[in-house]
């Protein structure tokens, strides 16, 4: 990634703006982590940041909650608000400002934005009918809808609605986007996201679009129609620019801030970021963001998080059972950034133990309790330190670490940045075990050399806690402490990091705690049951059905599903991308195939009848949601669905333009 405000020591990062219907969960968290992880990366480096994060609070959903619990929508995500400002505050998040949406310096700019939006000719009066979703805040045609009438994206109930509303022209912009992801090929990250824009959205032309509401009143008025509110496109994304004075009397923030360098957001909400937000900042003649990274879910059991499904993970029950350092690590290093992860209790805990525990914390107890056997605490001065070739190759490999970590950073590589971290720690470990300081402390002439082989680990700890700080901010300050350097900012700052020698002999170890105690795997998956036991709501006692006690209730005959049994399968159009055939094997075909979200890898029985080279390019029928499985030792993420007959075969695809990514139902 280029830096363009290199000169300015500027940087503008955002997280989404997120709705306060219910608590946040962990896969929020993961999106904020990654942000902070940025924002104080860039501190360190010396740049003036801005890390704006806040709540999208006004929509018919917030209406209809409050209203079910008795009090006003304000109230209602008041309370909500402070959860997460909560929840921000034991995760470490240091954002440079909260905002929300009900914030009266917001409601201004967005009244200001949609009036002048007006005024250009970009929003016109209309009228929409379809199909409305009130949890997804959307419309839906009838032949998007699935079986029974339910929303295509949660599968909820819609209901028919007629309204008059005000109409942003997205449509003229189809094109206009296409130059330009064409002419700034850093603007959508990863690459593939841009290719899903244009694919399934700009080619096929953009509607335009629906940005008011009159069927509902908790929403930001339009100034010049008071039966309308402001829809969520325009309210919820002018966020960015509202939150620096767009549209008040201080521009001052805007002036300095904007372009936004980064907004960092997850892959579902890539179109609005990439097409409706700068198609709108085109309208206004404003500059768009530099760049916009639509990262992956944090899955939990092969499924995205959700609160509507139940499946979610409350970030307060880990931070307070392990602490906010460990969370923060597992979250940046167990998932390749851009990608989809996976989130299970056992992972998180083995994490902690292999990386934590025994590589890092046992790194810092072994060389600090060395350091205080050995020597009182404080290392002797270099003249009485013996030198070996071995240190040569550890000096090198740190001399080149920082630059090495910021590389990754710079490609929001936070997981690869932290691999190039643990080499070293790793390294150190190793260094131990081949310099054994218990048997050169046995002589008086392996002295120099016991002295030399303490200096080298805890200098390479001093690099290494400096360059942990974007990561983990607490755990740094801990190891500074036990190493007898805390305070000394001239040694524990972020450019000495790329400086060796600079350990102090004066410096007198402290014994302290482990870093991160070592857990009992067993244990502790039991007690994270048992939290979340004690936090599920009960289930609704059973009707008896008296006249057949003890016999199974609308028992159907073997063989025959129920409605609910079929929904639980995800079919979904994919496009075939490449097709191979499967080493060792007549009947096998490799098949990288596209949902409209992600890229698969199939296994397939098919190779009797197709060719690889006849597939490419066919949409065709996946069964999206099976468990993964192994044949000939490769993983297949899918079924593909087929009719056969008198031993012909032949696969179910998709006649006319479907994108791939559509429901089946």
């Amino acid at each position: 990634m280029s830096d363009n405000n290199e000169a300015k020591k500027t940087y503008y990062i955002s997280t989404p703006i997120y709705y306060p219907s219910d608590k946040l969960h962990i896969g929020h968290s993961y999106t904020t982590v990654a942000a902070d992880c940025m924002a104080r990366y860039k501190r360190l480096k010396g740049y003036d940041v801005m890390f704006l994060t806040g709540t999208d609070e006004h929509g018919l959903k917030i209406e209809k909650r409050a209203a079910a619990k008795g009090v006003t929508p304000q109230q209602y995500v008041d309370e909500i608000v402070a959860g997460i400002k909560d929840l921000w505050s034991i995760m470490d998040i240091s954002y440079d400002k909260f905002i929300r949406t009900t914030d009266d310096y917001h409601v201004r700019g967005v009244q200001k934005i949609f009036k002048e939006l007006y005024d250009r000719g970009e929003i016109y009066k209309g009228a929409y009918e379809g199909y409305y979703c009130t949890p997804c805040e959307s419309f839906w045609t009838k032949t998007q809808l699935k079986e029974g009438g339910r929303c295509p994206d949660c599968g909820g109930e819609t209901q028919l609605a007629k309204e008059e509303c005000y109409f942003f022209r997205l449509s003229k912009y189809s094109q206009r986007l296409i130059d330009y992801y064409n002419e700034h090929p850093e603007f959508i990250n990863p690459p593939a996201r841009k290719n899903e824009m244009i694919a399934n959205f700009l080619e096929k032309g953009l509607d335009d679009l629906c940005v008011s509401r009159s069927t509902f009143t908790w929403g930001i008025p339009v100034t010049f129609d008071e039966k309308h509110v402001v829809y969520v496109w325009v309210d919820a994304l002018s966020n960015y620019i509202t939150a620096l004075g767009y549209g008040s009397d201080d521009t001052s923030l805007y002036d300095k801030f904007w372009p936004c360098d980064l907004h960092l957001v997850g892959k579902e909400i890539v179109r609005f970021h990439t097409i409706i937000w700068p198609a709108m900042l085109m309208a206004l003649d404003l500059p768009l963001p530099k760049r916009v990274y639509g990262h992956g879910w944090l899955l939990l059991n092969g499924d995205k998080m959700s609160k509507s499904k139940g499946n979610v993970v409350d970030p307060v029950v880990l931070v307070d059972r392990y602490s906010s350092d460990a969370i923060r690590y597992f979250l940046l290093r167990e998932v390749p950034f851009g990608s989809d992860g996976s989130f299970t209790p056992e992972s998180l805990l083995n994490r902690i133990n292999s990386d934590l525990a025994n590589d890092l914390g046992n790194l810092v107890s072994r060389t600090v309790s060395m350091q205080l056997k050995y020597f009182g605490g404080s290392l002797p001065e270099a003249q009485n330190r013996l030198a070996a070739p071995l240190d040569d190759e550890i000096i090198d490999l740190f001399k080149g670490l920082k630059a090495r970590v910021e590389e990754q950073f710079d490609e929001l590589q936070f997981p690869l940045a932290l691999a190039e971290i643990w080499k070293c720690v790793s390294r150190l470990n190793k260094y131990i075990d081949e310099t054994a300081p218990w048997a050169l402390a046995k002589t008086e002439e392996g002295i120099p050399r016991l002295a030399q082989v303490l200096y080298v680990l805890a200098e390479g700890i001093r690099i290494i806690g400096i360059l942990l700080e974007p990561f983990m901010p607490n755990t740094p300050g801990r190891i500074f402490a036990q190493l007898g350097i805390a305070g000394n900012d001239a040694i524990i700052s972020w450019q000495s990091a790329e400086n060796w020698g600079l350990y102090p002999s004066s410096a007198v170890c402290v014994k302290g705690d482990p870093l991160f105690p070592r857990l009992d795997i067993e244990k502790e998956l039991e007690a994270l049951e048992a939290i979340k036991n004690a936090a599920a709501p009960k289930p609704a006692e059973p009707v008896k059905d008296n006249k057949q006690e003890g016999a199974k209730k609308d028992e159907l005959p073997e063989g025959v599903i129920t409605i609910d049994d079929f929904a639980k399968v995800s079919l979904k159009v994919a496009e075939v991308l490449t097709c191979e055939r499967v080493e060792g094997s007549d009947k096998l075909l490799r098949l990288t195939v596209t949902n409209g979200e992600k890229e698969k890898q199939i296994v397939s029985g098919i190779a009797k009848f197709y060719a690889p080279e006849d597939l490419p390019g066919k949409k065709v029928i996946l069964v999206d949601n099976l468990k993964p499985a192994k044949l000939k030792g490769i993983v297949s993420e899918g079924m593909l669905l087929a009719a056969t007959c008198e031993g012909n075969l032949k696969l179910l695809t998709v006649d006319g333009d479907i994108p791939a990514g559509s429901s089946i139902s």
